[in-house]
Protein backbone atom coordinates (compact mmCIF):
# COMPACT_ATOMS: atom_id res chain seq x y z
CA UNK A 1 0.00 0.00 0.00
CA UNK A 2 1.18 3.14 -0.69
CA UNK A 3 1.23 6.34 1.21
CA UNK A 4 -1.43 8.35 -0.51
CA UNK A 5 -3.59 5.30 0.23
CA UNK A 6 -2.70 5.43 3.82
CA UNK A 7 -3.45 9.43 3.85
CA UNK A 8 -7.23 8.51 2.66
CA UNK A 9 -9.43 9.61 5.17
CA UNK A 10 -11.06 6.41 6.38
CA UNK A 11 -15.02 6.10 5.06
CA UNK A 12 -17.74 7.35 7.98
CA UNK A 13 -18.06 4.75 10.55
CA UNK A 14 -22.06 3.08 10.76
CA UNK A 15 -23.59 4.26 14.03
CA UNK A 16 -22.94 1.71 16.23
CA UNK A 17 -25.92 -0.59 16.90
CA UNK A 18 -24.38 -2.35 20.40
CA UNK A 19 -25.41 0.16 22.35
CA UNK A 20 -28.93 0.24 20.82
CA UNK A 21 -28.04 4.15 19.60
CA UNK A 22 -29.07 2.83 15.74
CA UNK A 23 -32.19 1.31 16.65
CA UNK A 24 -34.44 4.43 16.23
CA UNK A 25 -35.51 5.15 12.59
CA UNK A 26 -34.63 8.75 10.92
CA UNK A 27 -37.80 10.90 9.75
CA UNK A 28 -36.47 9.30 5.96
CA UNK A 29 -37.06 6.44 7.43
CA UNK A 30 -40.18 7.13 9.27
CA UNK A 31 -41.94 8.85 5.89
CA UNK A 32 -40.95 5.77 4.00
CA UNK A 33 -42.95 3.60 6.46
CA UNK A 34 -45.92 5.61 6.66
CA UNK A 35 -46.02 5.35 2.56
CA UNK A 36 -45.56 1.52 3.04
CA UNK A 37 -48.37 1.17 5.31
CA UNK A 38 -50.91 3.53 3.38
CA UNK A 39 -49.84 1.30 0.27
CA UNK A 40 -50.66 -1.86 2.08
CA UNK A 41 -53.58 -0.57 3.67
CA UNK A 42 -54.90 0.18 0.19
CA UNK A 43 -54.42 -3.28 -1.11
CA UNK A 44 -55.59 -4.55 2.11
CA UNK A 45 -59.37 -6.60 1.61
CA UNK A 46 -60.26 -5.44 5.26
CA UNK A 47 -59.58 -1.72 4.60
CA UNK A 48 -61.86 -2.36 0.52
CA UNK A 49 -64.54 -3.96 2.65
CA UNK A 50 -65.71 -0.26 4.32
CA UNK A 51 -65.56 1.56 1.39
CA UNK A 52 -67.34 -0.89 -0.76
CA UNK A 53 -70.53 -1.14 1.92
CA UNK A 54 -70.19 2.88 1.74
CA UNK A 55 -70.85 2.42 -2.06
CA UNK A 56 -73.63 -0.18 -1.93
CA UNK A 57 -75.58 1.91 0.44
CA UNK A 58 -75.28 4.82 -2.21
CA UNK A 59 -76.41 2.92 -4.65
CA UNK A 60 -78.92 1.50 -2.89
CA UNK A 61 -79.88 5.56 -1.80
CA UNK A 62 -79.94 6.15 -5.72
CA UNK A 63 -82.25 2.83 -6.49
CA UNK A 64 -84.82 4.26 -3.68
CA UNK A 65 -85.08 8.21 -3.93
CA UNK A 66 -86.30 8.47 -7.96
CA UNK A 67 -85.56 11.86 -7.94
CA UNK A 68 -81.89 12.13 -7.49
CA UNK A 69 -81.36 10.12 -10.86
CA UNK A 70 -82.53 13.56 -12.55
CA UNK A 71 -80.03 15.87 -12.18
CA UNK A 72 -77.41 12.96 -13.20
CA UNK A 73 -79.49 13.30 -16.46
CA UNK A 74 -80.13 16.92 -16.57
CA UNK A 75 -76.50 17.38 -15.05
CA UNK A 76 -74.36 15.10 -16.63
CA UNK A 77 -71.49 17.51 -16.47
CA UNK A 78 -71.64 17.17 -12.60
CA UNK A 79 -71.24 13.09 -12.81
CA UNK A 80 -67.66 13.57 -14.33
CA UNK A 81 -65.61 15.25 -11.86
CA UNK A 82 -67.12 12.81 -9.23
CA UNK A 83 -66.10 10.11 -11.24
CA UNK A 84 -62.55 11.85 -11.97
CA UNK A 85 -62.31 12.01 -8.45
CA UNK A 86 -63.13 8.19 -7.67
CA UNK A 87 -60.27 7.20 -10.51
CA UNK A 88 -57.45 9.56 -8.46
CA UNK A 89 -58.81 8.07 -5.39
CA UNK A 90 -57.71 4.49 -7.02
CA UNK A 91 -61.12 3.23 -5.93
CA UNK A 92 -64.23 2.85 -8.50
CA UNK A 93 -67.68 4.71 -8.03
CA UNK A 94 -70.30 2.63 -8.28
CA UNK A 95 -73.04 4.76 -6.99
CA UNK A 96 -71.93 7.48 -9.68
CA UNK A 97 -72.26 4.56 -12.21
CA UNK A 98 -75.64 3.36 -10.92
CA UNK A 99 -76.96 7.09 -11.38
CA UNK A 100 -75.72 7.54 -14.64
CA UNK A 101 -76.70 4.16 -16.00
CA UNK A 102 -79.89 4.50 -14.67
CA UNK A 103 -80.77 8.29 -15.71
CA UNK A 104 -83.26 9.08 -18.71
CA UNK A 105 -81.84 10.78 -21.57
CA UNK A 106 -82.66 14.75 -20.97
CA UNK A 107 -85.44 15.93 -22.47
CA UNK A 108 -83.42 18.15 -25.33
CA UNK A 109 -82.14 14.69 -26.77
CA UNK A 110 -85.72 13.55 -27.24
CA UNK A 111 -87.15 16.85 -28.61
CA UNK A 112 -89.82 16.57 -26.02
CA UNK A 113 -90.58 18.49 -22.64
CA UNK A 114 -92.04 15.66 -20.00
CA UNK A 115 -93.55 17.69 -17.12
CA UNK A 116 -93.43 15.83 -13.71
CA UNK A 117 -96.71 14.20 -12.98
CA UNK A 118 -97.75 13.89 -16.37
CA UNK A 119 -101.67 12.94 -16.31
CA UNK A 120 -102.47 9.78 -18.15
CA UNK A 121 -104.89 10.49 -21.27
CA UNK A 122 -107.72 8.06 -20.85
CA UNK A 123 -110.76 7.85 -23.17
CA UNK A 124 -113.86 9.39 -21.57
CA UNK A 125 -116.36 10.19 -24.04
CA UNK A 126 -117.99 7.95 -26.54
CA UNK A 127 -118.26 9.00 -30.00
CA UNK A 128 -122.49 8.80 -29.59
CA UNK A 129 -122.32 10.98 -26.69
CA UNK A 130 -120.44 13.63 -28.45
CA UNK A 131 -122.13 13.83 -31.57
CA UNK A 132 -125.49 14.12 -29.73
CA UNK A 133 -123.86 16.72 -27.37
CA UNK A 134 -123.33 19.17 -30.07
CA UNK A 135 -125.39 18.65 -32.55
CA UNK A 136 -128.68 19.14 -29.55
CA UNK A 137 -126.07 22.39 -28.75
CA UNK A 138 -126.47 23.98 -32.60
CA UNK A 139 -130.47 22.84 -32.72
CA UNK A 140 -131.20 24.37 -29.31
CA UNK A 141 -129.54 27.55 -30.79
CA UNK A 142 -132.06 27.71 -34.14
CA UNK A 143 -135.27 26.91 -31.76
CA UNK A 144 -134.45 29.32 -29.20
CA UNK A 145 -134.10 31.84 -32.13
CA UNK A 146 -137.13 30.50 -33.90
CA UNK A 147 -139.21 30.25 -30.59
CA UNK A 148 -138.69 33.98 -29.98
CA UNK A 149 -140.11 35.39 -33.06
CA UNK A 150 -142.97 33.12 -33.09
CA UNK A 151 -143.63 34.54 -29.58
CA UNK A 152 -143.28 38.03 -30.35
CA UNK A 153 -146.80 37.32 -32.99
CA UNK A 154 -148.43 37.86 -29.54
CA UNK A 155 -146.16 38.65 -26.29
CA UNK A 156 -148.06 37.50 -23.81
CA UNK A 157 -149.44 34.57 -21.95
CA UNK A 158 -153.14 33.67 -21.47
CA UNK A 159 -156.43 34.57 -23.47
CA UNK A 160 -156.42 37.92 -25.28
CA UNK A 161 -157.60 40.82 -23.18
CA UNK A 162 -156.41 39.21 -20.48
CA UNK A 163 -155.72 38.07 -17.52
CA UNK A 164 -152.05 37.44 -18.48
CA UNK A 165 -149.47 34.84 -16.47
CA UNK A 166 -146.56 36.68 -15.13
CA UNK A 167 -143.87 37.65 -17.19
CA UNK A 168 -141.16 40.09 -16.96
CA UNK A 169 -141.24 40.37 -21.30
CA UNK A 170 -144.60 41.02 -21.31
CA UNK A 171 -145.74 42.97 -24.70
CA UNK A 172 -141.72 43.03 -25.19
CA UNK A 173 -140.65 42.04 -28.51
CA UNK A 174 -137.19 40.82 -28.61
CA UNK A 175 -134.26 42.01 -30.64
CA UNK A 176 -134.11 41.55 -34.50
CA UNK A 177 -130.49 39.30 -34.06
CA UNK A 178 -131.94 37.11 -31.19
CA UNK A 179 -134.90 35.92 -33.67
CA UNK A 180 -134.45 33.84 -36.37
CA UNK A 181 -137.54 33.67 -39.22
CA UNK A 182 -138.56 36.71 -39.74
CA UNK A 183 -142.09 36.35 -39.14
CA UNK A 184 -144.28 34.03 -37.06
CA UNK A 185 -144.62 31.73 -40.33
CA UNK A 186 -141.11 32.08 -40.93
CA UNK A 187 -140.38 31.43 -37.19
CA UNK A 188 -143.00 27.95 -37.39
CA UNK A 189 -141.24 26.67 -40.13
CA UNK A 190 -137.93 26.85 -38.77
CA UNK A 191 -138.75 25.68 -35.16
CA UNK A 192 -140.48 22.29 -36.59
CA UNK A 193 -137.55 21.73 -38.59
CA UNK A 194 -135.35 21.48 -35.87
CA UNK A 195 -137.50 20.46 -33.57
CA UNK A 196 -137.66 16.77 -34.83
CA UNK A 197 -133.42 16.47 -35.42
CA UNK A 198 -133.23 17.31 -31.81
CA UNK A 199 -135.84 14.85 -30.78
CA UNK A 200 -134.13 12.07 -32.68
CA UNK A 201 -130.68 13.18 -31.30
CA UNK A 202 -131.97 13.54 -27.54
CA UNK A 203 -133.42 9.77 -28.01
CA UNK A 204 -130.43 8.83 -29.37
CA UNK A 205 -128.46 9.92 -26.08
CA UNK A 206 -131.09 8.73 -23.86
CA UNK A 207 -131.06 5.14 -25.37
CA UNK A 208 -127.29 4.72 -25.27
CA UNK A 209 -126.84 5.98 -21.47
CA UNK A 210 -129.82 3.25 -20.69
CA UNK A 211 -127.98 0.47 -22.67
CA UNK A 212 -124.35 1.35 -21.86
CA UNK A 213 -125.40 1.86 -18.02
CA UNK A 214 -123.90 5.36 -18.44
CA UNK A 215 -126.90 6.68 -16.78
CA UNK A 216 -125.27 5.79 -13.51
CA UNK A 217 -122.88 8.23 -13.50
CA UNK A 218 -125.54 11.14 -14.39
CA UNK A 219 -128.51 10.19 -12.06
CA UNK A 220 -128.75 12.63 -9.05
CA UNK A 221 -129.50 10.51 -6.16
CA UNK A 222 -130.33 11.63 -2.39
CA UNK A 223 -127.52 10.45 -1.10
CA UNK A 224 -125.71 13.11 -3.27
CA UNK A 225 -127.15 15.81 -1.48
CA UNK A 226 -124.39 16.14 1.41
CA UNK A 227 -122.05 16.03 -1.59
CA UNK A 228 -123.73 18.24 -3.23
CA UNK A 229 -123.34 20.56 -0.12
CA UNK A 230 -120.05 20.04 0.52
CA UNK A 231 -119.18 21.19 -3.44
CA UNK A 232 -121.35 24.16 -3.62
CA UNK A 233 -119.38 25.08 -0.30
CA UNK A 234 -116.22 24.78 -2.56
CA UNK A 235 -117.48 26.88 -5.23
CA UNK A 236 -118.20 29.64 -2.44
CA UNK A 237 -114.53 29.17 -1.28
CA UNK A 238 -116.07 28.62 2.13
CA UNK A 239 -114.49 25.08 2.11
CA UNK A 240 -110.51 24.65 1.13
CA UNK A 241 -110.26 21.12 -0.70
CA UNK A 242 -112.41 19.92 -3.23
CA UNK A 243 -114.49 17.38 -2.50
CA UNK A 244 -113.93 13.48 -3.86
CA UNK A 245 -116.15 12.49 -6.72
CA UNK A 246 -115.86 10.17 -9.40
CA UNK A 247 -116.54 10.99 -13.16
CA UNK A 248 -119.08 13.76 -12.45
CA UNK A 249 -119.13 15.86 -8.73
CA UNK A 250 -122.53 15.74 -7.14
CA UNK A 251 -123.70 19.20 -8.57
CA UNK A 252 -122.86 18.10 -11.67
CA UNK A 253 -124.81 14.98 -11.55
CA UNK A 254 -128.04 17.45 -10.22
CA UNK A 255 -127.16 20.08 -13.01
CA UNK A 256 -127.50 16.85 -15.68
CA UNK A 257 -130.49 15.59 -14.24
CA UNK A 258 -132.58 18.57 -14.17
CA UNK A 259 -130.99 19.64 -17.81
CA UNK A 260 -132.37 15.93 -19.31
CA UNK A 261 -135.97 15.97 -17.40
CA UNK A 262 -136.60 19.75 -18.43
CA UNK A 263 -135.46 18.87 -22.26
CA UNK A 264 -138.23 15.85 -21.59
CA UNK A 265 -140.72 18.80 -20.67
CA UNK A 266 -139.89 21.13 -23.34
CA UNK A 267 -140.70 18.39 -25.61
CA UNK A 268 -143.67 17.14 -24.04
CA UNK A 269 -145.03 20.95 -23.92
CA UNK A 270 -144.05 21.49 -27.44
CA UNK A 271 -146.47 18.57 -28.53
CA UNK A 272 -148.80 19.51 -26.75
CA UNK A 273 -148.86 23.54 -28.00
CA UNK A 274 -148.69 21.78 -31.63
CA UNK A 275 -151.23 19.21 -31.32
CA UNK A 276 -153.22 20.71 -28.55
CA UNK A 277 -156.59 18.85 -30.30
CA UNK A 278 -154.75 15.20 -31.07
CA UNK A 279 -153.26 15.82 -27.97
CA UNK A 280 -155.32 16.54 -25.56
CA UNK A 281 -154.93 14.75 -22.93
CA UNK A 282 -151.33 15.98 -23.25
CA UNK A 283 -152.45 19.54 -23.39
CA UNK A 284 -154.69 19.43 -20.22
CA UNK A 285 -151.67 17.77 -18.37
CA UNK A 286 -149.72 21.05 -18.23
CA UNK A 287 -152.91 22.94 -17.78
CA UNK A 288 -154.76 23.70 -21.26
CA UNK A 289 -152.87 25.21 -24.03
CA UNK A 290 -151.74 28.67 -22.73
CA UNK A 291 -150.09 27.49 -19.60
CA UNK A 292 -148.49 24.68 -21.76
CA UNK A 293 -147.26 27.16 -23.73
CA UNK A 294 -146.08 29.46 -20.44
CA UNK A 295 -143.98 26.08 -19.80
CA UNK A 296 -142.63 25.80 -22.69
CA UNK A 297 -141.24 29.45 -23.28
CA UNK A 298 -139.84 29.56 -19.58
CA UNK A 299 -137.71 26.20 -20.53
CA UNK A 300 -135.92 28.59 -22.86
CA UNK A 301 -134.40 30.53 -19.80
CA UNK A 302 -133.79 27.68 -17.84
CA UNK A 303 -131.36 26.11 -20.69
CA UNK A 304 -129.74 29.21 -21.25
CA UNK A 305 -129.10 29.89 -17.75
CA UNK A 306 -127.58 25.99 -17.44
CA UNK A 307 -125.84 26.42 -20.91
CA UNK A 308 -123.97 29.65 -19.28
CA UNK A 309 -123.27 27.62 -16.07
CA UNK A 310 -122.24 24.86 -17.26
CA UNK A 311 -119.48 26.61 -19.95
CA UNK A 312 -118.32 28.98 -17.28
CA UNK A 313 -117.46 26.13 -14.62
CA UNK A 314 -115.86 23.94 -17.97
CA UNK A 315 -113.32 26.86 -18.49
CA UNK A 316 -112.73 27.98 -14.73
CA UNK A 317 -112.42 24.47 -13.06
CA UNK A 318 -111.71 21.68 -15.85
CA UNK A 319 -110.71 22.75 -19.27
CA UNK A 320 -109.55 19.32 -20.30
CA UNK A 321 -113.10 18.46 -20.23
CA UNK A 322 -114.04 20.79 -22.98
CA UNK A 323 -111.43 18.96 -25.17
CA UNK A 324 -112.44 15.48 -24.12
CA UNK A 325 -115.84 16.37 -25.29
CA UNK A 326 -114.01 17.07 -28.62
CA UNK A 327 -111.69 14.19 -29.39
CA UNK A 328 -113.22 11.51 -26.33
CA UNK A 329 -109.73 11.46 -24.93
CA UNK A 330 -108.95 13.17 -21.56
CA UNK A 331 -106.28 14.41 -19.44
CA UNK A 332 -107.24 16.25 -16.69
CA UNK A 333 -107.18 16.01 -12.96
CA UNK A 334 -110.59 14.38 -12.18
CA UNK A 335 -111.24 10.78 -12.51
CA UNK A 336 -113.28 9.32 -15.81
CA UNK A 337 -114.76 6.65 -13.87
CA UNK A 338 -116.83 6.39 -10.82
Amino acid sequence: MSGKDSDAPAPPRPPDTADGAGSSPTAVDRAGASEVSAAAGAHDPGAEREPAAADTAAAASAAAAPAAVVPAAVAPAAVAPAAAAGDAAGRSQPAVAVLAAAAPPPAAATGVAVPAGKRPLVHRHHWLVRVTHWANAVLLVGMIGSGLQIYSAFGHFGRRGGPYYPNPFDGKPFPLWARLGGWLAGGLNWHFALAWPFVVTGAAYLLYMAFSGEWRSLLFRPSDVPRAVAMQLYYLRLRKDHPPQGKHNALQKGAYTFILLLGVISVLSGFAIYKPAQLSWLTTLFGGYELARYWHFWAVFLFLAFTLVHVTLVLLVDPASLRAMITGWYRGRFPSHD
